[in-house]
C-alpha cells in the first residue's frame, strides 16, 4: 500500500515553502547565480506604457525559446533608436523573477541593435583579461586631489565634452587651471592619440588630476575608449584619472581601470573641482572658528596675566613668607642632624663593645688552639721516643732500616740515640718468628 504524498512523516523532513518566500528566493538565487547578462534575440510584442516602462518578449531566432523582459522608463529613456517587433537586438540586464505572477524576466537595463555583438564579445573577452591581471582591482585606485591646482583634459577639441568641461569648471571652480591634451576619440587613429595624449600628461607633471572624457554614442563610436592600449596607458599614468565618457548607461574598460568613474562628462568635472562658493564658505566657517578660538585663549591669558599681577602686587608679603619657611626649613634640618648624630654616636658605642668582644673571643679561641697544636707536637717529637730507649738506625747512604733484610753481615750502620750517634758493624743477624 502506496503512502499519501503528505504524510505526517514526509511533513517532518520537508520544508514547506510559502509561495512568496520561494518566488524570492528563486530570484536571489538567479541574481546570484548570473548577476548582469547580456543576451541576443528579435523583439515581439514590445509595447510601451503611460508610466514611461517598456515590456515585451525576446524570441530566440528559431522561435522555440522567449524570455519576458522589462525595461524601466530610466532605461528606456537611454535609447538612441525605435525598437520595434521583429528587430535583432542585444539587451543587458539582469535575470529576476516577477513575483507576482512567479514568471522570470529579464530587466533590461541597455538594448542596442545587434550588430554591435561581434564588438561586444570582443568587449567582454578583453574586460576578462585585464581583470585577471589586476588592473580593475579597487586597491590600485588612488585617491583624487579634493583641492585641484590644475586640471587636465583628455579629448578632442571639437568635442561638445570639452565644452562641457570648460563651463562646468567656470561655473563651479572658475580658479583652477586647465591645460588640454587634445586626441581623436572616434576612428582608427583615435587609440593610439589617446596613449599619446595621457603619456605626455603624465611626462609634464603639470596637472593634479587627468579628464578622460567623451560624450555618448554607440558601442562603436565609443570603442576606442576599449582598447587594450588606453586602457594600459591609463593604468600606468602616475596621475589620478577620472573617466568621464558617454551617459550614464554606457561602460566602457576606461571606466573600470580608472581611478574614478563620472557618469558623464560633465559630472567628471563636478567631481574633479570643488564647488567654489562651497570651499569659501567652508574657510570662512573654519576662519569664525579660528577666531572664536583665538578669543577664548586670549581671554584665558588674560585671567591669568591678572593674578600674577595681584600676585606680584605684594613682593614683601611673597618675601616674608619666604623667609618663614626657610627658617622653618633651617630648624628641621638642625634638629635632623642632632637626632643623625645622636644615632650614630649610639650605634659607634654598639659596635666599638661589639667589635671588643669579638676580638677576646677570637683571641681566646686562638690561645687554645695553640695549646693544642704544642702539645700534638710535643707528642710526635723523635726525641720523646729516643728517650725512652729505642734508637734511630740508617745505614751508610742514610736510608732508614726498619728491617733485618736490609742488612748483611759486616755491614756498617749508623745509630742515633737520645743523647748521640755512634758508628757500628754488624757481626750476627738473628730473624724472629712473625707473631701469630
Amino acid at each position: 500500500m502506496s503512502r499519501p504524498p503528505f504524510s505526517q512523516e514526509s511533513n517532518a523532513r520537508t520544508l514547506v515553502w510559502d509561495v512568496a518566500a520561494l518566488v524570492q528566493a528563486v530570484g536571489d538565487a538567479l541574481q546570484t547565480r548570473f548577476g548582469a547578462v547580456a543576451v541576443r534575440g528579435e523583439l515581439a510584442g514590445f509595447s510601451r506604457a503611460a508610466s514611461g516602462h517598456c515590456y515585451f518578449n525576446l524570441k530566440s531566432g528559431d522561435g522555440q525559446a522567449g524570455l519576458r523582459c522589462a525595461m524601466f522608463r530610466r532605461a528606456a529613456s537611454m535609447l538612441d533608436f525605435a525598437p520595434r517587433d521583429g528587430l535583432q537586438v542585444e539587451l543587458r540586464g539582469k535575470l529576476a523573477v516577477y513575483e507576482a505572477r512567479g514568471e522570470l524576466q529579464l530587466i533590461v537595463e541597455a538594448m542596442r541593435p545587434a550588430g554591435a555583438g561581434a564588438l561586444m564579445e570582443q568587449f567582454l573577452r578583453l574586460k576578462a583579461k585585464l581583470e585577471a591581471e589586476g588592473l580593475f582591482d579597487a586597491a590600485r585606485k588612488r585617491e583624487v586631489a579634493r583641492h585641484p591646482r590644475a586640471l587636465g583634459v583628455v579629448t578632442s577639441l571639437a568635442a561638445a565634452a570639452l565644452r562641457d568641461v570648460v563651463t562646468a569648471l567656470r561655473r563651479r571652480s572658475p580658479h583652477v587651471a586647465l591645460r588640454i591634451y587634445p586626441a581623436s576619440v572616434q576612428g582608427v587613429e583615435a587609440p593610439a592619440q589617446l596613449v599619446q595624449a595621457i603619456q605626455v600628461a603624465g611626462q609634464r607633471g603639470e596637472v593634479d588630476t587627468l579628464l578622460v572624457v567623451r560624450g555618448g554614442g554607440s558601442l562603436e563610436d565609443l570603442w576606442a575608449f576599449n582598447d587594450e592600449q588606453v586602457v594600459r596607458a591609463i593604468a600606468a599614468s602616475p596621475i589620478p584619472v577620472i573617466s568621464g565618457v558617454g551617459h550614464e548607461s554606457d561602460f566602457t574598460l576606461a571606466d573600470f581601470v580608472a581611478d574614478l568613474r563620472a557618469p558623464t562628462p560633465t559630472a567628471a568635472a563636478e567631481l574633479a573641482a570643488p564647488l567654489r562658493d562651497e570651499a569659501l564658505a567652508a574657510l570662512a566657517d573654519l576662519a569664525r572658528w579660528m577666531s572664536h578660538r583665538i578669543g577664548q585663549r586670549l581671554d584665558r591669558d588674560a585671567q591669568r596675566l591678572d593674578h600674577l599681577a595681584l600676585r606680584l602686587a605684594r613682593p614683601a608679603d611673597v618675601v616674608h613668607r619666604h623667609r618663614q619657611r626657610l627658617g622653618l626649613l633651617a630648624q628641621r634640618h638642625e634638629q635632623s642632624l642632632q637626632r643623625a648624630a645622636t644615632l650614630h654616636a649610639h650605634r659607634l658605642e654598639r659596635l666599638q663593645g661589639r667589635l671588643l668582644d669579638a676580638g677576646r673571643q677570637t683571641l681566646r679561641r686562638q690561645h687554645e688552639r695553640l695549646a693544642l697544636l704544642a702539645a700534638r707536637h710535643a707528642a710526635l717529637d723523635p726525641t720523646r721516643v729516643l728517650q725512652r730507649g729505642y734508637a734511630w738506625l740508617s745505614d751508610e747512604q742514610g736510608r732508614a732500616l726498619t728491617s733485618v733484610n736490609q742488612l748483611a753481615p759486616g755491614q756498617r750502620i749508623d745509630a742515633v740515640l737520645a743523647d748521640g750517634r755512634i758508628q757500628a758493624s754488624v757481626d750476627h743477624i738473628e730473624r724472629t718468628e712473625p707473631r701469630p
